[in-house]
């Protein structure tokens, strides 16, 4: 067996599809050491560069102190803190929704709360570009399962009345994490009210980085907010542009009750630590208040997007720190990003099956840590390369 999979991975290696890890040494930042080597980095999505804010930090030293390291069970059982009870009130404020339930991760979010809405007999509708969590999520829950092609909302719309399942649900990223555009939700909404269908929103590239004061998609599009609340399900994580981890759904309260009491991945798993919750929401304060980091973030998108005419690769229309730029074949990609990182630059090479076959691709992320000579930096030696 051992050599099964051994031959299996030296398959991979031969496609260009062979991952590996590399070591960082330092805090998530945009200047980091990786393996011993100075790089300054467009691989992490740490969009606002708070992971290593000394607020967050003192937030979290603090609540060391107060709540211990660990939580010690599941919320349902004894590991429910008040920190924890806190955060989800501020953040079904912040993004506008009546309540909110914390989760451990993105993946397990998105697969409590589609598992425990739909199963058997009901119908689950997906963007083919959706994230692997939703797609996974969608299979787990034993829904029949239709993937419409990318923003078709002609094909969603003819499977949507089509389908005569009791419950029916359309699930979509809001920023799509590997082309960085952003979904057509007011017009996603406007097909589950004429369908009856819910509407599950993960946001996890959108939050702190999208609408009034980075208060996320639905901010961005404030037409999704009130009266709506009762059919949308809003995801977002935490580890991204909060700068710590886990995630949480929004919703209606009847819908967070629900989840509380069968989202599986909610119920039989031990609760985040307090402090954790305690960064976060330390987090929340500065995203809402430092507009700046969102400004400078866009100018630096804008001067990525103006230096990179001439180059012989494609770069995505993004309005958003994604930034993909596409190579199309899979060993070209790997050259593409070992060629940076010789020059001492971090990007990520995304091949299949995370994208289609054909679109690998650097996953350029921009952070408001970024300065604009590292974005020079970055298109000089793109035109190096060239």
């Amino acid at each position: 067996m051992i050599d099964a999979l051994a031959q299996a991975l030296a398959e991979l290696d031969a496609q260009g599809l062979k991952r590996r890890r590399r070591t960082l040494e330092t805090p998530s930042r945009a200047h980091m050491l990786i393996e011993g080597r100075p790089v300054v980095a467009f691989c992490n999505n740490d969009y606002l560069g708070l992971a290593g804010h000394p607020e967050l930090v003192n937030a979290a030293r603090q609540a060391t102190v107060e709540a211990g390291v660990g939580a010690g069970s599941a919320h349902l059982v004894a590991g429910h803190h008040k920190l924890h009870e806190q955060l989800e009130r501020e953040l079904a404020d912040f993004v506008g929704m009546p309540d909110a339930l914390l989760f451990s991760t993105g993946y397990m979010a998105n697969i409590g709360a589609i598992t425990a809405l739909v199963g058997r007999g009901d119908a689950v509708f997906g963007d083919r570009l959706n994230h692997a969590s939703l797609v996974d999520a969608c299979l787990l829950s034993r829904a029949e399962l239709t993937r419409y092609p990318h923003g078709d909302l002609d094909f969603l719309e003819a499977k949507l009345k089509a389908s005569s399942a009791k419950t029916k649900l359309v699930v979509t990223d809001a920023v799509f994490s590997m082309d960085g555009d952003i979904a057509p939700l007011p017009e996603l909404l406007a097909l589950c009210e004429r369908h009856d269908a819910w509407l599950l929103i993960d946001d996890a590239h959108g939050f702190g980085v999208l609408g009034e004061q980075g208060r996320g998609v639905l901010w961005h599009f404030p037409s999704l907010l009130t009266p709506h609340a009762s059919r949308l399900i809003y995801m977002a994580t935490l580890g991204k542009a909060a700068g710590v981890f886990g995630a949480f759904v929004a919703g209606h309260a009847t819908l967070i009750e629900w989840l509380v009491n069968k989202a599986r991945t909610y119920v039989y798993t031990t609760a985040t630590p307090p402090l954790l919750a305690a960064a976060v929401s330390a987090s929340l304060r500065l995203i809402a208040a430092e507009d700046w980091r969102r400004e400078r973030l866009h100018a630096l998108i804008a001067q990525l997007k103006a230096g990179m005419a001439g180059l012989p690769w494609t770069l995505m229309p993004s309005d958003t720190p994604i930034q993909p730029l596409i190579v199309g074949d899979n060993a070209a990609a790997l050259r593409l990003a070992e060629g940076l990182r010789a020059r001492g630059l971090m990007t990520p090479a995304i091949r299949p099956p995370t994208v289609p076959a054909g679109t690998a691709r650097l996953r350029l992320s921009l952070s408001a840590s970024h300065e604009p000579a590292d974005i020079e930096r970055l298109l000089a030696a793109l035109q190096e390369l060239a």
